[in-house]
């Protein structure tokens, strides 16, 4: 049976679309490989959310057709540039959309098949996700985490982002699909079920007429043996009362909230088309609803029209806010977003004296954070081990991939997934050391 490879760029929901491409390849007997040398066709699922994703899977996409293999390029890049991609790399054997995947099937049929080297293009013209909900994800990255997409798509239209145009409009998955999918997951040794979507927080608003997070945390934390429920790209106006008290009552959800805010300055956000509220006010509420709240945030700089006098604005918040974790992007000008033709861009070298401003602020911030957890013991689930058997664990404070680890020694043995309390005796700027609790 022939043996297919792919190679996934950007976000943990084009993850979770290249594992159910998978588990459909896998359904129809392909054997699947993490060794693209060793496969018969390489699939690249492709970011193109900002140039320098685009610029990563223009890279691989090369280097897979140099080295001889048949392509098939799917996700983002093939979906906003097929015409340009198809010029430019002509030797790429097949396209998919963003919301076409569930034909990858025969699309691998066709090129395996092909003798003529026709090319096939599958792409919608107007992306609309549904998740396939027949098909079983084939996990490439199965440990003591998994993420499940609750929804894809977007109803929102900020002025940098051009996910609208390559999801198309937001589609939520039923409350039952998504508990059974956790449940599956559970049985196979997952431990924190991590929620996503391009906006959680609009979760049902589509199926059900109104916001149903909360009614899904509620069902997720029925399930036996799952350990933590983390929410991921909450978005600021859906952060109310009713979630927030939900993520401190229900004792399976992490305390931790991720809110990318994207900035502060009023001006900022109004030509950023984001919410313009008070966000002290909001992240000041989250903390005192939630005891022992990990808040994390991210922010945009150098956006069109950003002032001294805004980044100011931006700067104090952080040094203010003291958020616990904190992401900072420098703007990328992007074809199709309604900032790419505004007036009063910002030079990229100002871009990044700000982007660096504001981290250097930030690890100043986390590294005396991080210093209040010595002498704690916190609970912290085992992710793996160093060749050295240092276990690399991470808190409920932190999110697979994007946050610090939590580094520890033991005197009994562990496996990932288990979740053990930890005495913290160290810290530096991003991640805790110490010894798992006997």
């Amino acid at each position: 049976m022939k043996k297919i490879a792919l190679i996934n760029h950007g976000c943990a929901k084009n993850l979770v679309d290249s594992e159910l491409m998978l588990g459909l390849l896998a359904s129809k007997g392909y054997e699947i490989t993490l060794d693209e040398n060793d496969a018969d066709v390489v699939i690249i699922n492709t970011c193109s959310f900002i140039h320098d994703a685009e610029k990563e899977s223009v890279q691989s996409i090369l280097a897979t057709v140099n080295s001889g293999k048949k392509v098939i390029v799917t996700g983002c890049l093939p979906q906003k540039h097929k015409e340009e991609l198809k010029k430019a790399i002509p030797e790429v054997c097949a396209m998919v959309g963003t919301t076409d995947f569930k034909d990858i099937v025969s699309v691998v049929e066709q090129v395996l098949d092909n003798q003529n080297e026709k090319y096939i293009s599958k792409i919608s013209e107007k992306p609309e996700y549904i998740y396939p909900e027949t098909i079983h994800r084939q996990q490439i990255t199965m440990g003591a985490s998994s993420y499940i997409k609750v929804a894809d798509g977007c109803n929102y239209h900020c002025g940098y982002c051009i996910i609208p145009q390559l999801r198309g409009a937001y589609h939520s998955r039923t409350i039952e699909n998504i508990v059974e999918e956790a449940k599956e997951l559970v049985k196979k040794g997952v431990t924190e079920i991590d929620l996503i979507a391009q906006d959680t927080t609009s979760y049902g608003i589509d199926l059900y007429g109104k916001p149903a997070l909360v009614k899904l945390l509620e069902e997720l934390n029925k399930i036996e043996n799952l350990g933590w429920i983390r929410i991921m790209y909450a978005y600021p106006t859906q952060m109310n009362n009713e979630l927030i008290d939900a993520i401190a009552r229900l004792d399976k959800v992490a305390k931790y909230v991720d809110i990318p805010l994207q900035h502060y300055s009023k001006s900022v956000l109004e030509n950023m088309r984001r919410p313009v509220s008070d966000y002290d006010e909001l992240v000041k509420n989250i903390r005192e609803k939630i005891p022992n709240v990990s808040v994390r945030t991210a922010f945009i700089v150098g956006y069109p029209g950003e002032t001294e006098e805004d980044f100011k604005e931006l700067y104090d918040f952080v040094k203010r806010t003291r958020f616990d974790r904190m992401g900072v992007f420098e703007y990328s000008r992007e074809k199709h977003t309604s900032s790419y033709s505004m007036e009063n861009q910002v030079p990229k070298k100002i871009a990044h004296k700000r982007y660096k401003a504001l981290m250097e602020l930030q690890q100043q911030i986390s590294f005396e954070i991080n210093q209040t957890y010595i002498g704690k013991t916190i609970p912290c689930i085992v992710e793996s081990f160093t060749d050295d058997g240092v276990i690399i664990m991470r808190s409920e404070h932190d999110a697979p991939e994007i946050d610090g680890l939590v580094y520890a020694t033991s005197e009994k043995s562990v496996v990932p997934g288990d979740i053990e309390l930890v005495l913290i005796d160290r810290a530096d700027e991003y991640d805790l050391f110490g010894k798992i609790s006997e």
